[in-house]
């Protein structure tokens, strides 16, 4: 079993939330015309002022994904943190 990467964008100010929110709909669209798996995005509110979108890809898709959508950081992903 391969690991799992979650690739963070992150937005800040007073409309971060609705940011977030529209990028993770560019987020899905890509994962859809990419064929890609697995199907896990997201976005959360860190503050009132700083949001995140996220999506999770498998490790060795990370570098191709990364580099066509340049986000701004990333982590190790595990199940528990859905």
């Amino acid at each position: 079993m391969s690991r799992k990467i979650k690739l963070i964008w992150d937005f800040r100010g007073p409309a971060a939330k609705e940011v977030a929110m529209h990028h993770e709909k560019h987020l899905k669209d890509y994962i859809e015309a990419e064929n890609l798996s697995p199907d896990i995005t997201g976005n959360t509110d860190l503050s009132s002022m700083h949001s995140i979108a996220y999506m999770v890809v498998e490790e060795v898709n990370m570098p191709s994904v990364r580099d066509a959508l340049k986000p701004h950081r990333g982590e190790v992903y595990s199940e528990q943190q859905n």
